[in-house]
Parts: C-alpha cells; sequence; structure tokens
C-alpha cells in the first residue's frame, strides 16, 4: 500500500497565499490557505494508505486531522525540500501539495503494478503530485521550480532515469483570486468554497 505525503507551509498571514493579496487581505489569504489545506488533508485521510505523512513549514494548527505523521521540511529550495520528504519515506509513495484542494481519493488512489511514477501536472506549468514506486531523493534535487517548465523538467528527469510513467489528471493550483474561483467551482461542497464564499461576502458588504 502507498504511502501519502502533502507537503505544506502552515497557513500564517503574510507567509501563505501572498498572490492572493490583493484583492484578499493577508488574513483572508492565510483563512482560504487553511481551508484548502484542511481539504487536502481530510482527502487524504480518507484515501486508503500504509502511511499519511505531513511535511511541515511551521506549526500543525486545527486544520489538521488525526492520523499523520508530522515531519518537519528540511532547509533549502522547494527541490531539496520535496527531495527530503521522499527520503524519509520507504514502498511506494505519492506525493501531492496543499495548492489542489479539488483532489479525491479516487485520484489519490494509485497502483503502481506496470508503472514506476505517477505524474500529475499543473495548469501553470508545475506538477501537483508525484508519485514513485521507489523513492529516490535525486530524481527530485536539481530541478528549477516554480517555473512554467517545472512540470516538464521534472516529468523529462523520470523518463531520463527510464522510469515508466503513469499521467494523473491535469489539476488548476490554487495561486491567484481567479483560480480561487476556478477551484472553488470544482469542489463548491469543500471547506475552501465555503471560505472563499465567506470572503467575497465580506467583499460586498
Amino acid at each position: 500500500m502507498t504511502t501519502l505525503v502533502v507537503i505544506a507551509k502552515e497557513p500564517r498571514p503574510g507567509r501563505a497565499k501572498t498572490r492572493l493579496t490583493p484583492p484578499y487581505t493577508p488574513q483572508e489569504a492565510a483563512a482560504l490557505a487553511a481551508a484548502a489545506l484542511a481539504d487536502t488533508l481530510h482527502t487524504v485521510a480518507a484515501t486508503p494508505a500504509r502511511r499519511r505523512v505531513l511535511a511541515l513549514d511551521g506549526e500543525p494548527g486545527p486544520w489538521l486531522p488525526p492520523g499523520f505523521d508530522v515531519v518537519p521540511q528540511c532547509a533549502g529550495g522547494l527541490d531539496e525540500r520535496l527531495a527530503d520528504a521522499f527520503a524519509g519515506c520507504d514502498g511506494p509513495v505519492l506525493l501531492i501539495g496543499m495548492d489542489t484542494p479539488q483532489v479525491t481519493p479516487e485520484l489519490l488512489t494509485v497502483d503502481f503494478a506496470g508503472c514506476d511514477a505517477y505524474f500529475g501536472a499543473a495548469e501553470d506549468g508545475g506538477f501537483w503530485a508525484l508519485g514513485l514506486a521507489e523513492p529516490d531523493p535525486g530524481l527530485l534535487r536539481g530541478v528549477p521550480m516554480s517555473t512554467p517548465a517545472t512540470g516538464d523538467v521534472q516529468r523529462q528527469r523520470l523518463l531520463a532515469a527510464g522510469l515508466r510513467v503513469r499521467d494523473l489528471p491535469r489539476l488548476r493550483d490554487v495561486d491567484t483570486a481567479a483560480d480561487a474561483r476556478a477551484v472553488a467551482a470544482l469542489a463548491p461542497g469543500g471547506r475552501f468554497a465555503a471560505r472563499l464564499a465567506l470572503c467575497a461576502a465580506a467583499a460586498s458588504r
């Protein structure tokens, strides 16, 4: 059975989802980040897994459901932090971020029979999920992060290593206000959509 890892930043004002400000205040952006993280973690909690891990930059909060091993992120760039998250796991691993609250247990229930890696591209050019049958931190180190080519470079790295790659559906990350509205529409019953509606109602008053 697969280990599921979520890599996340503590949702604090001025530190989380800063690209949502404006139109949202730093406090609203942090609340939206917390809602996205809560939706993601509860989805992971509802997905069959051998182990559930939260690789966290910061401190746990009330958004964390039971059943997770919380480990601190290492220092360094995102490639190093992702590599370190894989290094701390044994056996098949699927890692996702906190930016896709529309994710479902069905998307996260992966079977490595017949493949060595899963890759979930994001619409902004990055990736929202990466799965490895055998965790190898070297597959991530040195990949340029947060660029429009990040996903392509990472996927090519997998192929160059001779891995059989299975693609997951392309998803939209929440980075901007337009992203937030689009993602909330995809998961209207979630915490993220509810928090976005509260922010919209506050703005209209």
